[in-house]
């Protein structure tokens, strides 16, 4: 929580995380928020740690969780975000009807 009414979030990827665990932990902690601070604006911070290949650029796995799950998933229910490949806000109003359940099919 933050003085201005806005909430940090704040995720690690581990390197033992893939996709699968990183995008749900990121969830769980977008539905905490709205569930804590109903509303509230929301911005996002993410490290990823690991995950590079041979170059020494972001894994394809951290490349899809950051280009697509994120902006087809997350980025519509926050106001800014930080990200390692990218960051900024949210040209829309943040959404706050964060779905129950997140489903990776």
């Amino acid at each position: 929580m933050n003085f201005d009414n806005s909430v940090s979030l704040y995720h690690q990827v581990a390197p033992t995380h893939g996709f699968l665990q990183a995008a749900q932990d990121i969830f769980t902690l977008l539905k905490e928020a709205q569930s804590r601070f109903p509303n509230w604006q929301r911005i996002l911070y993410l490290d990823i740690y690991g995950h590079k290949g041979e170059n020494g650029q972001p894994d394809e796995e951290m490349i899809e969780l950051q280009q697509e799950f994120f902006f087809s998933c997350i980025a519509p229910f926050l106001t800014a975000f930080e990200l390692p490949i990218v960051d900024g806000l949210n040209p829309n109003p943040q959404r706050n009807d964060v779905p129950d359940k997140l489903n990776i099919g």
